[in-house]
C-alpha cells in the first residue's frame, strides 16, 4: 500500500524518542530510542491514507473511528511534533513571506451569528457532561498548581486568585468579564475581592447556568450576567478580565477585540487575560490552516501568539506590563479532565453521547497535553494597562 509505505519512510527521520507500529502481527520500530516513547497498533489499512491526507484532522479521525490505538496519544503526538518539524519550519517561513501579499487582499469578519453558532457548537454540547468533566469551580481553562493546590478545584481558585492579584482587584472596582465560562470567576473575585462584576457571553447553556450560580449564592447584588457580544458592550469599567476566550476570537476579529478591551477601560484601568498561544513561529501559518481542534472540537477556533497578542494590544492603545507563561501547569489540568471523564464514561453515555464522542475527546486532551509537553503551545497570563 503506497500510503503505508510513505509513511513509514516518512518516520525513519524521526530525530528523537521510539515510535513502535504493530500491524498484522508485524511490528517495526522508528527513531533512536528514549522518550518520548509510544506504539501504534493499526486495525484498519484506512488509517494509512488518512492519516496521510489528513494530517492531524485525519489522525483525529482514525483514532476516533478505532482504525487504530496508541498506548500513549501525548506522547505520540509529541513524536510527530518533533519528527515534522524541519518541514513545519519550512512551511512557517512559506507563510510568513507570503504575508504581506495576502494582507493587500480585503478580509472580512465572519460576523456575530457564526461566532454564536461556532461557540454553541462546543461550549453548549450539555451543561451535565462539563459537569462530569471539570472540577466544581466548572473552570475549563488551566489551573494553577502551585505547590499547595491539593486538587483540581484547589488549584483552580489559585488561578482565579492570581488574576485578581494581577488585576489588583478591590471592593471599589467594577470588573467586566469577557467570556463568562459557567460563572466560576465572577462569584469567586464578588465573593473574595468584594468586587461588582459584569460578565458576558454568547452561550446559552453558560448564561443560563452562570445565573443560576449566581442566585444560589446570593449576590445578583454584586454579580451581573449578559447575554451579550463583546462587541455590543457599552460603558466603562475599571478592570478587565479574559480567560482563554480570545481563542474563540477569528484573527481577523483580534484588532476590534483589543479596541473593546480598551473603550471599556477607564483610562488607567488594567485588564488581564488568560491564553493559551502558538509558537510566534507558526503564528501565520496556523491561523489560516485547519488542524484537528479546529475540525472536531472547536470549530472557528484560532490561537494567537504572544506577538500577535502584544502588537494587536499595542495598536488598540494598551500597554503590556507583564506576560507570564504557565502552560506548564497545562498537562496535570487536562489529565484530570480525562480522569474524570475516565471515571464518569457511564454516565456520559447516559447522556446520550457515543463512543466515537469519548475517543475524539480523548484524543482532544491527549493531543493537547502532547502540544504543551512539546512547547509547540503555551499558556499565558497577560496584563495590560489602558495608559
Amino acid at each position: 500500500m503506497l500510503a503505508r509505505r510513505f509513511v513509514l519512510a516518512a518516520l525513519t527521520r524521526l530525530p528523537e524518542g521510539r515510535l513502535t507500529v504493530l500491524e498484522g502481527g508485524t511490528t517495526v520500530a522508528f527513531g533512536p530510542g528514549g522518550a518520548p516513547s509510544a506504539a501504534v497498533t493499526v486495525h484498519d489499512e484506512r488509517f494509512w491514507t488518512t492519516a496521510l491526507r489528513g494530517g492531524t484532522v485525519g489522525l483525529g479521525q482514525a483514532y476516533a473511528d478505532g482504525w487504530f490505538d496508541a498506548d500513549d496519544v501525548a506522547d505520540l503526538c509529541r513524536l510527530l511534533v518533533s519528527g515534522f518539524e524541519p518541514v513545519r519550519r519550512r512551511l512557517d517561513r512559506l507563510a510568513d513571506a507570503l504575508a504581506p501579499a495576502r494582507e493587500l487582499v480585503p478580509s472580512r469578519s465572519r460576523g456575530r451569528e457564526a461566532d454564536r453558532g461556532h461557540v454553541a457548537a462546543h461550549y453548549d454540547l450539555s451543561n451535565d457532561f462539563f459537569s462530569l468533566m471539570l472540577d466544581p469551580t466548572m473552570a475549563y481553562s488551566c489551573a494553577l498548581f502551585d505547590g499547595t493546590a491539593t486538587s483540581l478545584e484547589a488549584a483552580q481558585r489559585a488561578k482565579f486568585d492570581r488574576l485578581c492579584d494581577l488585576l489588583d482587584l478591590t471592593e471599589r472596582d467594577h470588573l467586566l468579564e469577557i467570556g463568562t465560562g459557567w460563572g466560576g470567576f465572577a462569584v469567586h473575585a464578588a465573593s473574595t475581592r468584594g468586587c461588582r462584576v459584569t460578565t458576558t457571553t454568547v452561550s446559552a447553556n453558560q448564561h443560563e447556568h452562570a445565573r443560576k450560580r449566581v442566585a444560589e449564592l446570593d449576590l445578583e447584588d454584586r454579580v451581573e450576567v449578559v447575554d451579550a457580544d463583546y462587541r455590543d458592550l457599552t460603558g466603562t469599567y475599571d478592570k478587565v478580565v479574559s480567560i482563554e476566550m480570545i481563542e474563540a476570537v477569528d484573527w481577523r476579529d483580534h484588532a476590534r477585540y483589543f479596541s473593546t478591551l480598551a473603550e471599556r477601560l477607564r483610562p488607567g484601568g488594567r485588564a488581564a487575560l488568560q491564553a493559551i498561544v502558538i509558537d510566534d513561529r507558526s503564528y501565520e501559518r496556523a491561523k489560516r490552516n485547519t488542524d484537528f481542534i479546529k475540525a472536531a472540537i472547536f470549530p472557528g477556533g484560532c490561537l494567537p501568539s504572544i506577538s500577535s497578542i502584544v502588537r494587536s494590544a499595542r495598536d488598540a492603545g494598551l500597554s503590556t506590563l507583564a506576560v507570564h507563561r504557565i502552560g506548564h501547569h497545562y498537562p496535570e489540568t487536562l489529565l484530570h479532565w480525562q480522569r474524570n471523564l475516565e471515571l464518569n464514561r457511564s454516565e456520559v453515555l447516559r447522556l446520550g453521547f457515543d463512543e466515537r464522542f469519548l475517543r475524539t475527546w480523548h484524543f482532544y486532551l491527549q493531543y493537547c497535553i502532547g502540544g504543551f509537553e512539546a512547547r509547540y503551545i503555551d499558556g499565558v497570563h497577560v496584563v495590560l494597562e489602558k495608559g
